[in-house]
């Protein structure tokens, strides 16, 4: 082949081809980029909303949005047996552990591999095991992320526990039976 156009006409079925030119917008720097997007992000309608829950309003720098949630090296594949999103969460804990031990100094830092649901189911799992004879019951309190109920519930499913989902102004614990209490803060 002598020129691109003379590859494309051979690799390029002409029934998907385009031959007019494309409509691009001409350059622009980041600033002008953010706000032609922002103006196209502002016409579509959101109808339900399931992002946020277990997440608060703060502000992130750009360049921390940029090189770690923004960066697609978190949520692509390592390797062909690896989840995306385990292997990037965890090589995220590990450079979170890296910065906080080089900020303070200690050159070791901790950061827990469980996430919050995990972490709520193994916490019952340990009142459970600890419990006395004759105490099975587990409360949850209402207010929890529906993500952390849907786990404990599923975890309780597994032991012999009376799981009950009330307000923690509706918690009896007059009959001695109770092993544990989950609540939310904040």
């Amino acid at each position: 082949v002598n020129s691109l156009d003379e590859l494309m006409e051979h690799i390029v079925p002409k029934s998907i081809r385009s031959y007019s030119e494309l409509k691009c917008p001409t350059n622009m720097g980041e600033s002008e980029a953010l706000e032609m997007f922002q103006e196209m992000m502002g016409k579509n309608e959101i109808y339900k909303s399931f992002i946020g829950s277990g997440y608060y309003d703060t502000i992130t720098p750009s360049v921390i949005l940029r090189n770690l949630l923004e960066n697609p090296a978190w949520y692509t594949p390592y390797t062909p047996y690896q989840a995306e999103i385990s292997q990037g969460r965890l090589e995220m804990l590990l450079n979170f552990q890296t910065m906080v031990g080089d900020l303070t100094g200690t050159g070791f830092a901790n950061a827990s591999l469980l996430d919050e649901a995990t972490a709520a189911a193994e916490a019952m799992t340990m009142c459970i095991n600890t419990s006395k004879k004759g105490q099975t019951k587990f409360y949850v309190g209402t207010d929890l992320h529906p993500q952390t109920i849907e786990v404990v519930l599923s975890r309780a499913e597994h032991y012999d526990c009376d799981l009950e989902i009330c307000a923690p102004e509706n918690m009896d614990f007059s009959k001695g039976d109770v092993i544990g209490v989950l609540l939310q803060y904040p």
